[in-house]
């Protein structure tokens, strides 16, 4: 992959580091993708070493402050973040569609794969919505923590399932000991 027209900045939040990679989008730095460490590994490394070689690190006044908002939001504060920010025309159409529903889900409430499907009148496809946010390139800015599966199990994220345990549970939803949300407020 070319990454000459790519460059990355790091953040840190109290769960760990992440990594934003950008782009100028006519002139307007726009977010390509958001890397979350996980246990295993660490958001640099997967940046730096696996999926962007000779990367560059540098950012601007406006990545700064969504690097700054995404911080805030993993350490638990109510951030909404605007789709424009986010480099979607990069993803297919179908996850498009996925992604922008995500979006809609507010802090304190979650959905389901299947009740995305359904909201995007496509009843068959909750394997295809599960795996559209399982590829999100923009966790947190799409908060696809919020999604779960249909038996109230979390599913995954990529970031690891504490960290989507701990951002559930700032957001006041709670789990059981076995990780199933307890009383769920649904969207859609």
């Amino acid at each position: 992959m070319d990454n000459t027209h790519f460059s990355f900045v790091m953040g840190s939040t109290k769960l760990g580091t992440f990594g934003l990679v950008w782009s100028p989008d006519e002139d307007i730095p726009k977010v390509n993708r958001i890397i979350l460490s996980r246990p295993d590994i660490s958001a640099g490394q997967v940046i730096v070493k696996q999926q962007y070689i000779g990367i560059i690190s540098s950012s601007c006044a406006e990545m700064d402050e969504v690097v700054g908002q995404i911080a805030e939001a993993i350490d638990g504060k109510d951030i909404k973040f605007d789709l424009d920010i986010a480099r979607l025309d990069l993803c297919p159409p179908f996850q498009q569609r996925v992604l922008s529903a995500e979006h809609q889900v507010p802090r304190g409430q979650i959905t389901t794969y299947q009740r995305i499907a359904q909201h995007l009148e496509k009843p068959s496809a909750a394997r295809a919505v599960g795996n559209a946010l399982a590829n999100n390139p923009f966790p947190i800015i799409i908060p696809c923590h919020r999604a779960i599966r249909s038996d109230l199990t979390l599913g995954g994220y990529q970031g690891g399932l504490e960290m989507k345990h701990i951002l559930l549970e700032q957001e006041d939803i709670e789990l059981d000991s076995k990780m199933h949300v307890i009383n769920p407020e649904f969207y859609y």
